[in-house]
């Protein structure tokens, strides 16, 4: 599969890990990505928070 360009405003890493199966082939059967583990917990570093109109 081709790479696709990232979006603006999204982040590399998760677009890719969303949309290129190869990256997660490797795993085991319902096995976690290591690197999509740790974005789930630590928050995505690449992506910068949106200014709410509220704030």
């Amino acid at each position: 599969m081709a790479t696709r360009e990232t979006p603006p405003g999204e982040c590399p890493q998760c677009w890719q890990h969303a949309h290129d199966r190869a990256i997660h082939r490797n795993l085991k059967p319902r096995g976690d990505c290591p690197q999509c583990v740790d974005h789930m917990i630590n928050g995505c570093p690449n992506k910068v928070p949106k200014k709410s109109p509220w704030w």
